[in-house]
């Protein structure tokens, strides 16, 4: 058996050889996949691939194109699992179909109905968990944004290869956690398909084997909220021109509600007469019922005739938006920059979580669970948590008042110059009630 080889040795030359038992275990894997042809029955030929997987397959010229006729090959079976024996009189089958103008490779795959990615995602979407609006609005974001060119691809056309240099370039552009977030994802799509498609392996899960990895993951640190909730409230005041998005950061801060828990509020969840707000689309799963302080009612209260409806009978969303899929406003990041600019520091929605949950914990020594309870945050298993009974409304109002006017306290004109070492900072608006009085 002869090897030839370019002058960089990297690529074998064609190679022909009786196959048989003793010469398949005797070829050996390079760098790079390469085929043994059989000496004896043309177009029946064994791939070796670098890992040292051996399959029988054949390779022909469909129709009657002659050489012009595009090549095409069948694998017919691994070896160990199948003899060359075995794989010679299969391949002599095909070829002979071949001989009487059939397309074996062409009815494979005709018969396989590979699915593209983009129909593989939509599978997942419509028969996956029910999922909240906005986690569908993210997966669909993720799929368009990283793997748009990817749509029209047959699963089996993604390699392990492409998957390795897709993550490292969503992380480059995209940062750390959207690339783990959406490969994940990608991930996920496949296991359907890998499951209903003899042969089909998982991408993702092939990279994860050669050892690639997931970003490590980074929680972001803070400073206190004395220090950067009066310049976060400089940079809403300043970027959020829209007075309704601004309502919502202002929700987040004296709340410390998600940005989805917020935006999927309507109008039939909101008490103003007994000052309580029930909350559906939560992170946990499970609805969520809070006291409405005064700086929350006062937000409110002007939102509700701002947005057209009668005070007694409030309907639809709070934050309702004509030209989203949802009904009501989704997307806020476009702002986070801008206002990070004019704050002079990193804001993200998040963070006036983070700083609500320090105001209860930090200032006011607030009992943990409360705080949780509060943010509707997924509290630990632990005895004490699964028999006590949970907080009740009227228990949280006084606790959630305490939070908001701290808040209000961080937010004064002078907590304000301080927080710019004495620069000639506007005072931001104070939230008032209906009737106009600030509340303080």
């Amino acid at each position: 058996m002869k090897k030839s080889q370019t002058p960089s040795g990297k690529r074998v030359a064609k190679v022909k050889v009786n196959l048989t038992k003793r010469t398949v275990e005797a070829l050996q894997p390079t760098e790079k996949s390469w085929i043994a042809w059989d000496d004896r029955l043309t177009g029946f030929g064994c791939r070796v691939q670098p890992s040292g997987t051996k399959s029988f397959l054949v390779n022909y010229r469909a129709g009657s194109g002659g050489r012009k006729a595009p090549n095409k090959r069948v694998v017919i079976g691994r070896f160990g699992r199948m003899a060359p024996d075995e794989a010679r009189r299969k391949a002599q089958d095909l070829l002979g179909r071949v001989a009487r103008g059939e397309d074996p490779a062409g009815e494979r795959a005709e018969a396989r109905g590979m699915p593209t990615l983009g129909q593989a995602f939509e599978e997942y979407m419509n028969t996956g968990a029910k999922r909240r609006s906005t986690t569908e609005a993210l997966y669909r974001s993720h799929m368009r944004r990283c793997f748009g060119d990817w749509h029209a691809r047959p699963l089996d056309a993604i390699s392990r290869r492409d998957v390795e240099a897709r993550f490292h370039r969503i992380t480059e552009h995209n940062g750390w956690a959207v690339a783990n977030q959406s490969v994940s994802m990608l991930r996920s799509v496949y296991r359907r398909p890998c499951v209903d498609r003899e042969g089909l392996r998982n991408p993702v899960d092939l990279w994860f084997a050669a050892g690639g990895r997931f970003n490590r993951s980074r929680r972001r640190r803070i400073s206190a909220p004395a220090e950067v909730l009066p310049l976060w409230r400089k940079g809403i005041e300043a970027e959020a021109i829209v007075p309704a998005t601004r309502d919502i950061f202002l929700i987040g801060m004296y709340t410390g509600m998600r940005l989805g828990e917020i935006q999927s509020l309507q109008w039939d969840r909101v008490d103003l007469q007994r000052r309580i707000l029930r909350v559906e689309e939560t992170k946990t799963g499970e609805p969520l019922e809070l006291p409405i302080t005064r700086q929350l009612a006062a937000i409110l209260g002007r939102l509700r005739p701002a947005a057209g409806y009668p005070a007694e009978e409030p309907e639809g969303w709070v934050f309702p938006s004509p030209t989203s899929r949802t009904g009501h406003i989704v997307e806020l990041s476009h702002l986070y920059p801008r206002i990070s600019r004019t704050a002079g520091t990193k804001f993200w929605f998040h963070g006036l979580r983070n700083c609500f949950i320090t105001v209860a914990e930090r200032e006011l020594m607030l009992p943990r669970s409360l705080t949780k309870r509060l943010v509707n945050h997924a509290r630990p298993s632990d005895v004490t948590e699964g028999y006590a009974a949970d907080w009740t409304v009227e228990q949280l109002r006084g606790p959630a008042q305490r939070v908001a006017d701290r808040i209000d306290e961080l937010l004064s004109p002078a907590a304000v110059s301080r927080a710019n070492d004495g620069g000639d900072v506007t005072a931001p608006v104070p939230v008032s009630d209906r009737a106009g009085n600030p509340h303080r």
